[in-house]
This record gives structure tokens, sequence and C-alpha cells, in this order.
């Protein structure tokens, strides 16, 4: 089974895959979470937790990876 890699939104064999030395997630270690509870289908707090996420990553530049 080939080993493959998730970088930049593409799938590449392992090999390579790479991330500049200059990514500041892999420097610092930077990441933004949100954990939320889903009822009957739908996140709970929808709004407060997009909102509190796109806080999250306006405070380290970070893009958003898709549309709000």
């Amino acid at each position: 089974m080939a080993r493959i890699a998730y970088v930049n939104g593409r799938y590449r064999p392992l090999a390579a895959a790479a991330v500049p030395v200059e990514d500041r997630g892999y420097q610092f270690a930077d990441g933004v979470y949100e954990v939320c509870a889903v009822l009957g289908g739908r996140l709970v707090d929808r709004d407060a937790h997009l909102d509190r996420l796109d806080y999250s990553l306006r405070e380290l530049a970070m893009a958003w990876p898709m549309h709000r």
C-alpha cells in the first residue's frame, strides 16, 4: 500500500510531501481548533462557534480553509 500525505489541500506521495521551514505552524506549532456539540444533526450555538474560530484565525493571521 502506498504511503500518502495530505499537504496544502493535495494528496501526494509521502516522499514528495514537504512543509516550508518558515511555516508558522512548523516553527511555533501554531494551530486553531474549536470543539462544538451537535444535536439533531445541527451545531449547537453555530454562530458563536464560528465567531470564536474567526477570532482565533485572525489572531494568528491564518486564512479560513473554507467559506463560512
